[in-house]
């Protein structure tokens, strides 16, 4: 019976691990890059495998990297493998293959958890729920660190918690504290932090005494430092002062509200709302099914607020081990993140594969409580995957050109416009049968079963996204087209510069897809070259160049850069005599 058991496991072990690496990797390219988060990251690579410096790599010709590293050493080593170049897919590689290790790593650990409890089923459906929530789903096919610090914020958790369960071996020890060296690596202290807040709070909710437990927590963060501090060390001595005060103001400025600029500035119900809504398709299901929820029985009488709370405590404490973990993890992240005013939806993503197991535990009790519910919610999803292919055809058709204006219209003719190809018309027919699958499963199976059909067709639904409706909506907003006729217009030997109102922003999808030649003409001053300026600001921008310089318009683009949100135009310019 346990041979059977683990024979199981292991074939949903590689089916999973099939279906993570069919949804994340085939597709990674077909979407160029749109906005100004993703070249500004790649470019670091870039500079990387151009200038040979893997320390502090200088791009557009002054700028030192905000954040350490370890993404750029990832994107230019896979860069390297695949011929040398950074392409949208080896910059989106690392977020990819880190999620595919995340949600395995969790699945693998759920699933030894379940052993002996009857649970393995809440392990498979925790995996599948965390890498298609929407939140997840996007950062996993980002060119941005944020996929990458939660792997392996989420990964050195599950590490250390093996290692206080599991016989305290020094390997699992060791593994952590890499992988915690990592995640600091790719963005600061944060990335030993959290892990070490978790597993010690865990520890004293285990019966640790706390001096012991804190003292052995922070050991193991002071050691996950070292490598860090390497690094860090060298880049002092590569951007001395320059580089010091901007890794203060990213890694401490930003918690503490301090930084010479404003970075995402939120208040904190905008934890909530991120939260409900990167959880999507899930968060429907949850709304749903709470009108399925018995309410206490108002014959008990009302509790006292204080023996309430004893009681909660008591129940939290008697919660099985992995229960336990995964609520204080999820709690403290999220709690931890509340405090600093930068907020962002992304800083949450290591809450998600632990919240991804309480609403796997939730959907089980469910389908026997409110079968109708979710049933309900299953009937929505198969519309959904019916119902987006064939509004595809429509619009595919020409039945929708002409309607509406301004970044509608450029969605719908980027709809109409873009290859589908073959694996395209598979997805998208695969899409609509799995919908239709499950409106039949609706009739003839039970609540279970057709919550599991439905989480596979959210899946299906995501191959036909990334493979046909993100290009076709994202593809037509991406600055590559004036690359490209900007490096048909300008020679390879003459210099290109920038001017931007804003002192914080480049035009970095351009200066990406150009190789890293744009230079800033503000800082500069060259006597003669090319200059790229937002149609908005060119007036006040050029106004107090116009004594010195002679300015020729050479093209004016109809394009709205996506960096800028303007129109771009090129001009000429020479030093007057």
């Amino acid at each position: 019976m346990k041979t059977n058991t683990l024979a199981i496991q292991r074939r949903n072990w590689l089916i999973l691990l099939l279906i993570l690496l069919v949804t994340f990797i085939p597709f990674l390219g077909e979407t160029v890059f749109n906005t100004k988060g993703e070249p500004r990251e790649a470019i670091v690579a870039l500079s990387m495998l151009q200038s040979g410096d893997w320390i502090l790599p200088v791009s557009y010709g002054a700028d030192i990297p905000y954040k350490p590293p370890f993404l750029a050493w990832c994107i230019a080593a896979f860069s390297a493998l695949f011929g040398g170049h950074v392409t949208e897919f080896t910059s989106r590689l690392p977020s990819a293959l880190a999620c595919v290790a995340m949600v395995m790593a969790g699945f693998s650990l759920y699933t030894r958890e379940s052993r002996g409890h009857g649970s393995g089923a809440v392990a498979v459906a925790a995996a599948f729920i965390t890498f298609t929530a929407f939140e997840v789903h996007r950062a996993a096919y980002a060119c941005r660190v944020d996929m990458l610090l939660t792997a392996f914020i989420v990964c050195s958790i599950y590490t250390l918690y093996r290692y206080y369960r599991f016989g305290r071996r020094p390997g699992w020890l060791l593994f952590s504290v890499l992988l915690m060296s990592c995640g600091v690596l790719t963005k600061g202290p944060v990335g030993m932090i959290l892990p070490c807040l978790v597993i010690g709070v865990f520890r004293l909710t285990e019966g640790e005494r706390f001096w012991p437990a804190f003292l052995s927590m922070a050991a193991i963060g002071a050691a996950s430092l070292i490598l860090p501090a390497l690094w860090y060390i060298a880049a002092y001595n590569r951007g001395g002062r320059q580089f010091l005060d901007l890794a203060m103001e990213e890694n401490f400025g930003r918690f503490l509200g301090k930084m010479s600029y404003s970075s995402h500035a939120n208040p904190v119900w905008y934890n909530f709302l991120t939260l409900i809504a990167g959880y999507l398709p899930y968060t429907l299901l949850l709304l749903l099914t709470l009108f399925s929820l018995r309410r206490r029985n108002p014959a008990t009488g009302r509790i006292p607020f204080l023996e309430w709370l004893k009681r909660q405590w008591r129940n939290f404490l008697s919660m099985r081990p992995i229960s336990r973990m995964s609520l204080l993890a999820a709690s403290l992240i999220f709690l931890f993140y509340c405090f600093p005013e930068s907020k962002r939806s992304v800083y949450l993503l290591p809450v998600y594969p632990f919240l991804a197991y309480f609403i796997a535990l939730y959907v089980r009790r469910m389908v026997a409580v409110g079968p109708r519910m979710v049933k309900l919610y299953c009937a929505i999803i198969a519309f959904l995957a019916m119902a987006a292919p064939v509004l595809f055809a429509v619009i595919r058709f020409g039945a929708l050109d002409g309607v509406g204006g301004g970044s509608l219209q450029r969605s719908v003719s980027g709809l109409m416009s873009v290859d589908v190809g073959v694996v395209g018309v598979l997805m998208l027919a695969l899409s609509f049968g799995a919908g239709l699958s499950l409106v039949v499963s609706l009739f003839r199976e039970s609540a279970r079963n057709c919550f599991a059909w439905s989480v596979g067709t959210v899946v299906l639904i995501y191959w036909s996204f990334s493979a046909v409706y993100q290009p076709g909506v994202l593809n037509p907003k991406s600055d590559l087209p004036v690359a490209r006729d900007i490096a048909c217009m300008v020679p390879p030997s003459a210099g290109i510069y920038t001017l931007v109102d804003d002192s914080m922003l480049r035009y970095y999808t351009i200066n990406f897809y150009l190789g890293d030649r744009l230079r800033r003409f503000d800082a500069e001053l060259p006597t003669e070259g090319y200059l790229i300026v937002g149609r908005d600001d060119a007036s006040g921008l050029m106004a107090p160049y116009l004594d010195a310089y002679r300015f020729e318009l050479m093209r004016a683009f109809g394009h709205k850069g996506c960096d800028v949100r303007q129109p771009i135009d090129l001009y000429r310019f020479t030093l007057k005599k």
